[in-house]
């Protein structure tokens, strides 16, 4: 690794410090929204970011703005990513590009005034609420009601499986704001890439241009609770063992599809009642279907729904099936595209275009602002999971590139 600067030290030792809150015995971090762990890192952004200058804002859903008003009456270049995880997730999923935010905006506002040049608008490093949806769908929850993609009202009424509300959790740990939120001028954020393009080609940086189209299926399987002991098994209508053949169905329909153009899962399940003698009378479960191509979605979908209705005839049990967080193809700019290739020339680094199959809040904000979406390579593009690892070289460099995009943000108007 190259000779490191005292400030690359000093991001080094504020992440290690990061990766503490709600760190997990196996390495990685557990900190669902609206959790106490949530209320200890916007603690840490809060004191990081006044710190160095900046006056932080709290809005009615948790968004946290760390705002340097540089030009009055002017927009904001928004920067940043979100704080928040997975259950039992890797370090650098989102929390990465807030802390890379926090200080790449600082060394950009630092580089303009060396040079001696003007800023032609006002800054902000953003936290975004429960981008994750871990514990509140949808995800993007916080970056989508900015956008005015979701209403806050109907968001902050969402409930978790224990059935907390978005509004009670936030209240219980003292982050529902009621400041109002900066309008930006234009967006970016960069992220760990979850994929293994950038590391099998040993580049340093992507630059997104698009994101996969993504559907998801809100499941209930509605069968019969009975006595698992008592109970015949031709007169069982068993919800759980059709809920399985569900879940086989929705992983199995990518292999009627092109390799690689397709990928499916369904990640949560809720089973009831839930007891080692009953037969299970209801599932609910959420499978996610993505593909760069929407067609290829709508194909999977209506297969899955044709396979649901035999299961359901088989097993006589129920489907109830509805759409859920569909979110159409997201094209980043040209304008932003060609702006980040140019800072990453000017800074040497070698970058490529790719697309995204996951979400980020980037893609939201894209809806309403111009946006540029920058990748750091992910060691076996492994993510969502303890072992993720983003490389210390691979994260200061893309410090510097995100630096770079922010002072051409703070000069330029992206169309």
């Amino acid at each position: 690794m190259p000779h490191l600067t005292s400030a690359d030290r000093l991001f080094l030792d504020d992440f290690r410090g990061l990766e503490r809150i709600g760190a997990t015995p196996a390495g990685g971090v557990h900190r669902l929204s609206g959790t106490a762990e949530d209320g200890a890192l916007r603690e840490w952004f809060r004191s990081h970011a006044e710190a160095q200058g900046f006056d932080v804002r709290v809005d009615g859903i948790g968004n946290m703005f760390a705002c340097r008003e540089l030009v009055p009456g002017a927009p904001y270049v928004l920067v940043g990513s979100h704080l928040d995880s997975q259950p039992l997730a890797g370090r650098f999923d989102g929390a990465y590009g807030v802390l890379a935010a926090l200080y790449a905006a600082s060394r950009a506002l630092d580089r303009l005034a060396a040079d001696g040049c003007a800023p032609a608008r006002n800054l902000a490093v953003v936290n975004w609420f429960n981008e994750e949806g871990a514990r509140f769908a949808p995800s993007l929850m916080g970056s989508s009601v900015y956008a005015g993609l979701y209403s806050i009202e109907d968001m902050l009424e969402v409930r978790d499986l224990d059935g907390v509300s978005v509004r009670e959790a936030l209240d219980a740990i003292g982050w529902r704001g009621s400041d109002a939120p900066p309008d930006a001028a234009c967006y970016a954020e960069i992220h760990i890439e979850q994929g293994r393009i950038l590391e099998r080609e040993g580049l340093d940086v992507g630059v997104v241009e698009a994101s996969w189209y993504t559907q998801k299926l809100d499941i209930t399987v509605l069968g019969e609770q009975s006595h698992t002991g008592a109970t015949a098994m031709a007169d069982r209508r068993d919800a759980l063992v059709a809920a399985a053949e569900a879940v086989l169905a929705v992983h199995d329909v990518t292999l009627d599809f092109p390799e690689e153009m397709l990928v499916s899962s369904v990640g949560q399940h809720v089973v009831e009642p839930n007891s080692p003698i009953v037969v299970p009378r209801r599932v609910h479960m959420i499978a996610d279907v993505r593909s760069g191509d929407p067609e290829i979605v709508r194909a999977a979908r209506a297969a899955l729904l044709d396979q649901f209705e035999r299961i359901g005839d088989r097993r006589r049990v129920d489907f109830i099936v509805e759409d859920f967080d569909v979110r159409e193809v997201c094209r980043f700019p040209e304008a932003g595209i060609a702006l980040a290739e140019e800072a990453m020339r000017a800074e040497g680094l070698a970058s490529r275009r790719l697309s995204t199959m996951a979400g980020h809040d980037a893609v939201a904000l894209n809806s309403v602002v111009p946006t540029v979406l920058l990748f750091t390579p992910s060691v076996d593009g492994v993510s969502h999971c303890e072992r993720e690892l983003t490389s210390d070289e691979d994260m200061l460099t893309g410090v510097r590139a995100l630096t770079g995009v922010v002072r051409a943000l703070l000069e330029r108007t992206l169309p």
